[in-house]
């Protein structure tokens, strides 16, 4: 076969670098968003924060109308030819040309002064004039450690207790053997029993029972710490040393024939054993708080659920009108040309931060259009929506749905949620209807919180009633939801007390 040149024509689909940062910025956190700010602020001189240019400039009142107006006329009545074209968001990706709002003339005037958010006009009126000094970091074993200097041992055991302290999980147990501290030690003329009363003393440092071996051996240790006459002391010692399987299995009708207690002592024995920490490094171990900046409020006015975007969520930026008109007075054509591409680059992340923003409030008016009945009544009430729903609602695609909810959160005034959380897969009901997924939860939750300690509600049961109100879900999907929920099964939250 003889070489040729064949022409054909065929579409492709490209990804333009102005919708891969539009869709970059969407998926970001408001966290996140405020970093990437901060890194264009950094390197593009033609942005800059208007906080700044309130400081140094003044904000009376109509300080920022007036340089948008005046930049406006000034961009209006310039004559810059440039033949770049507009570029056009492509269809390829799963972010369409609709969820991108419309193209920016490259030549046409843009927006001097965009702000991220609306400007704030609220302020602190707390009455609270306390500093705060912040909570501690200190890990359970820097605090042992800090014990330990403070206590009179001997270099031989201040070594024991340093290979102790190290082996200590974050719950407080002693993850190694007392032979395998003799053999880091690597001392010929220490003994196990030496080791043990490093152990023992170890035990009694705060938290009370840290470095034991197991729960039994933590709850007894604390016990040893009250006083001799301390009512169901005894008892309460006896149940955990000889009867801890029964103890943990809620077995009390065994528990009172083997021990001849009965029901009201019980209960009492019981009230003394939960007073103690089956796990006592998790009261020094303190993980660090995650603050969340919402990015959109919801709010009732005049009977009308209406959201707005967080004012306080990004900082806001601007165009430097100064450098902008630098581009006209450039004494060389590379001086000219590093401006007008930095100042293209600023047009374009500025349009992106505001297709976010206006890509969330429709979001998020949509989501609030179907779950008023949450906003009204709580979670029982959450109707089932899933990502398809809401991207057929707003015209855009479902994997822009999913990154516009992700690590997005909304304030209400039942608390702040992320907006994923209001989407829910459907479970049928008698009457052919539909009920969410996080509806039937809820209704678990209150079933547990209301249900007899003393005769906890087993899935089955719950089954029932949910049955006798319309809702059809197996037992074993009652059982996942459950666990879920971090709610033990109905033997283990049986209960005397």
């Amino acid at each position: 076969m003889k070489p040729s040149l064949q022409l054909r024509l065929g579409q492709q689909l490209t990804m333009t670098p102005q919708l891969q940062q539009a869709i970059r910025l969407l998926q970001l956190s408001t966290i996140e968003l405020q970093q990437e700010i901060q890194e264009a602020l950094d390197a593009n001189p033609l942005l800059e924060s208007a906080e700044d240019y309130e400081s140094q400039n003044g904000s009376d009142e109509h300080g920022l109308g007036e340089l948008a107006a005046d930049a406006h006329k000034e961009h209006t009545n310039s004559t810059d030819d440039s033949n770049d074209e507009p570029i056009e968001p492509d269809t390829g990706e799963a972010m369409t040309s609709q969820d991108i709002s419309d193209d920016l003339p490259l030549d046409n005037h843009w927006d001097d002064l965009v702000s991220a958010a609306p400007v704030s006009t609220g302020s602190y009126n707390g009455e609270d004039d306390s500093l705060y000094q912040g909570e501690t970091t200190e890990t359970l074993q820097s605090y042992l450690r800090w014990q330990m200097e403070l206590t009179p041992f001997s270099d031989t055991d201040r070594a024991i207790a340093e290979i102790i302290i190290e082996a200590i999980d974050e719950s407080g147990f002693l993850t190694i053997s007392c032979d395998d501290i003799l053999e880091s030690l690597g001392m010929v003329d220490v003994e196990a029993d030496e080791v043990e009363a490093v152990l023992k003393r170890i035990q009694l440092f705060d938290p009370i029972g840290v470095g034991s071996r197991s729960v039994q051996e933590s709850l007894l240790v604390q016990l040893r710490q009250f006083e001799p006459d301390t009512p169901m002391l005894a008892e309460a010692r006896q149940l955990i040393s000889q009867h801890a399987d029964l103890l943990a299995n809620r077995d009390f009708r065994t528990l009172m024939k083997l021990t001849r207690l009965r029901e009201h002592e019980l209960r009492d024995a019981m009230k003394l054993i939960h007073s103690l920490n089956p796990r006592p490094g998790t009261t020094v171990i303190r993980e660090e708080q995650s603050y969340i900046i919402p990015d959109v409020t919801v709010k009732k006015v005049k009977g009308r659920w209406q959201v707005e975007l967080n004012p306080d969520s990004m900082p806001k930026i601007r165009i430097n009108q100064q450098y902008a008109a630098m581009s006209r007075t450039a004494k060389s054509s590379a001086d000219s040309q590093f401006i007008r591409s930095h100042l293209q680059e600023a047009k374009w992340f500025l349009k992106s931060i505001e297709s976010r923003n206006d890509t969330l409030l429709k979001v998020a008016n949509c989501i609030v259009q179907q779950q008023q009945g949450f906003f009204e009544h709580g979670e029982e009430a959450m109707r089932p929506m899933v990502l398809n729903d809401v991207a057929e609602m707003v015209g855009m695609h479902e994997s822009t749905i999913s990154r516009v909810t992700t690590q997005k959160f909304m304030h209400t005034p039942r608390g702040i949620f992320e907006l994923k959380f209001f989407f829910s897969s459907h479970v049928s009901t008698e009457n052919g209807g539909e009920c969410s997924s996080t509806a039937i939860r809820a209704l678990i939750k209150k079933l547990v919180a209301a249900e007899n300690p003393t005769k906890p509600l087993s899935d089955s049961k719950m089954v029932e009633i949910l049955s006798d109100q319309g809702i059809n879900v197996a037992r074993r999907t009652i059982a996942k939801y459950r666990e879920a929920l971090l709610i033990p099964p109905s033997n283990q939250r049986k209960t005397l007390i």
